[in-house]
Protein backbone atom coordinates (compact mmCIF):
# COMPACT_ATOMS: atom_id res chain seq x y z
CA UNK A 1 0.00 0.00 0.00
CA UNK A 2 1.27 3.47 -0.77
CA UNK A 3 2.63 5.36 1.76
CA UNK A 4 0.44 8.45 2.93
CA UNK A 5 0.69 11.59 3.35
CA UNK A 6 -1.04 15.23 3.45
CA UNK A 7 -1.31 14.92 -0.66
CA UNK A 8 -3.16 11.56 -1.28
CA UNK A 9 -5.08 10.85 2.36
CA UNK A 10 -8.42 11.78 0.82
CA UNK A 11 -9.91 8.12 -0.04
CA UNK A 12 -12.66 7.73 -2.24
CA UNK A 13 -14.95 4.74 -2.39
CA UNK A 14 -15.59 3.68 -6.14
CA UNK A 15 -19.01 1.74 -5.48
CA UNK A 16 -19.85 4.61 -3.24
CA UNK A 17 -18.71 7.94 -4.87
CA UNK A 18 -18.27 6.50 -8.65
CA UNK A 19 -21.59 4.30 -9.03
CA UNK A 20 -24.45 4.93 -6.55
CA UNK A 21 -24.74 8.33 -5.81
CA UNK A 22 -23.98 9.65 -9.72
CA UNK A 23 -26.71 6.94 -10.68
CA UNK A 24 -29.32 7.95 -8.09
CA UNK A 25 -28.86 11.51 -9.30
CA UNK A 26 -29.14 10.54 -12.85
CA UNK A 27 -32.25 8.28 -11.81
CA UNK A 28 -33.43 11.73 -9.43
CA UNK A 29 -32.62 13.60 -13.15
CA UNK A 30 -34.74 11.40 -15.65
CA UNK A 31 -37.32 11.12 -13.00
CA UNK A 32 -37.80 15.27 -12.77
CA UNK A 33 -37.47 15.35 -16.97
CA UNK A 34 -40.24 12.69 -17.50
CA UNK A 35 -42.27 14.63 -14.76
CA UNK A 36 -45.97 14.67 -16.95
CA UNK A 37 -48.03 17.77 -16.28
CA UNK A 38 -50.83 17.37 -18.69
CA UNK A 39 -52.97 15.41 -16.63
CA UNK A 40 -53.63 15.36 -12.52
CA UNK A 41 -52.62 11.70 -13.12
CA UNK A 42 -50.03 12.47 -14.42
CA UNK A 43 -48.82 15.00 -11.98
CA UNK A 44 -49.73 12.85 -9.06
CA UNK A 45 -47.49 9.90 -10.24
CA UNK A 46 -44.58 12.66 -10.96
CA UNK A 47 -44.56 13.26 -6.93
CA UNK A 48 -44.73 9.78 -6.47
CA UNK A 49 -42.01 9.03 -8.44
CA UNK A 50 -40.18 12.07 -7.46
CA UNK A 51 -40.95 11.07 -3.77
CA UNK A 52 -38.87 7.86 -4.70
CA UNK A 53 -36.20 9.07 -6.25
CA UNK A 54 -36.00 11.51 -3.19
CA UNK A 55 -35.66 8.93 -1.40
CA UNK A 56 -33.08 6.90 -3.43
CA UNK A 57 -30.77 10.15 -3.57
CA UNK A 58 -30.31 10.24 -0.03
CA UNK A 59 -30.00 6.77 1.37
CA UNK A 60 -26.47 6.79 -0.09
CA UNK A 61 -26.12 9.74 1.93
CA UNK A 62 -27.52 8.69 5.24
CA UNK A 63 -25.35 5.58 5.04
CA UNK A 64 -22.49 7.78 4.65
CA UNK A 65 -23.03 9.98 7.40
CA UNK A 66 -23.39 7.14 10.03
CA UNK A 67 -20.25 6.03 8.64
CA UNK A 68 -17.98 9.01 9.07
CA UNK A 69 -20.20 9.60 12.43
CA UNK A 70 -19.03 6.14 13.58
CA UNK A 71 -15.43 6.77 12.56
CA UNK A 72 -15.34 10.11 14.19
CA UNK A 73 -16.81 8.93 17.55
CA UNK A 74 -13.58 5.83 17.27
CA UNK A 75 -11.20 8.85 16.68
CA UNK A 76 -12.02 10.72 19.38
CA UNK A 77 -11.25 7.71 21.66
CA UNK A 78 -8.17 7.30 19.75
CA UNK A 79 -7.23 10.53 20.33
CA UNK A 80 -7.99 10.28 24.17
CA UNK A 81 -5.95 7.18 24.39
CA UNK A 82 -3.14 8.59 22.85
CA UNK A 83 -3.29 11.90 24.78
CA UNK A 84 -3.46 9.83 28.00
CA UNK A 85 -1.13 7.54 26.77
CA UNK A 86 1.13 10.41 26.04
CA UNK A 87 0.31 12.98 29.37
CA UNK A 88 -1.06 10.64 32.06
CA UNK A 89 -4.18 13.23 31.86
CA UNK A 90 -7.47 13.53 30.19
CA UNK A 91 -8.29 15.27 26.80
CA UNK A 92 -11.62 16.21 27.88
CA UNK A 93 -10.79 19.89 28.92
CA UNK A 94 -8.86 20.59 25.72
CA UNK A 95 -11.45 18.69 23.02
CA UNK A 96 -13.83 21.06 24.14
CA UNK A 97 -11.83 23.61 22.76
CA UNK A 98 -11.46 22.09 19.52
CA UNK A 99 -13.92 20.83 16.27
CA UNK A 100 -14.41 17.46 15.54
CA UNK A 101 -12.58 18.43 12.61
CA UNK A 102 -9.80 19.69 14.01
CA UNK A 103 -9.75 16.53 15.96
CA UNK A 104 -10.03 14.10 13.07
CA UNK A 105 -6.63 15.68 11.35
CA UNK A 106 -4.81 15.60 14.52
CA UNK A 107 -5.21 11.97 13.83
CA UNK A 108 -2.75 11.96 11.17
CA UNK A 109 0.06 13.44 13.43
CA UNK A 110 2.78 11.33 15.01
CA UNK A 111 2.75 10.73 18.36
CA UNK A 112 5.83 13.18 18.30
CA UNK A 113 3.99 16.19 17.15
CA UNK A 114 0.34 15.86 18.78
CA UNK A 115 0.56 17.69 21.63
CA UNK A 116 2.61 20.31 19.94
CA UNK A 117 0.04 20.22 17.63
CA UNK A 118 -3.20 20.50 19.65
CA UNK A 119 -1.61 23.42 21.55
CA UNK A 120 -0.81 24.79 18.13
CA UNK A 121 -4.36 23.96 16.91
CA UNK A 122 -5.93 25.29 19.97
CA UNK A 123 -4.25 28.91 20.07
CA UNK A 124 -3.99 29.69 16.73
CA UNK A 125 -7.55 28.30 15.39
CA UNK A 126 -6.26 26.35 13.21
CA UNK A 127 -8.72 24.61 10.11
CA UNK A 128 -8.16 20.41 9.82
CA UNK A 129 -6.06 21.47 5.86
CA UNK A 130 -3.79 23.96 8.22
CA UNK A 131 -3.34 20.93 10.85
CA UNK A 132 -2.44 18.19 8.03
CA UNK A 133 -0.14 20.51 6.00
CA UNK A 134 1.99 20.98 8.92
CA UNK A 135 2.04 17.96 10.05
CA UNK A 136 5.72 16.43 9.34
CA UNK A 137 5.20 13.15 10.79
CA UNK A 138 2.50 11.79 8.72
CA UNK A 139 0.65 8.17 10.87
CA UNK A 140 -1.44 7.67 7.66
CA UNK A 141 -4.93 6.20 8.38
CA UNK A 142 -5.58 3.19 6.00
CA UNK A 143 -8.68 2.01 7.55
CA UNK A 144 -10.99 5.50 7.00
CA UNK A 145 -14.00 5.48 4.42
Amino acid sequence: MKKQNFKNHVRYYPFHHFILTPLTLIYLGWTIYNWDFSTSQGLWDGVYNLIGAIILVLLPFLARIYALNLQNRIILGEIRMRYFHLTGESFEKLENQLKMGQIVALRFASDSELLGLIEKAISKKLSPKDIKSSIQDWKGDYRRV
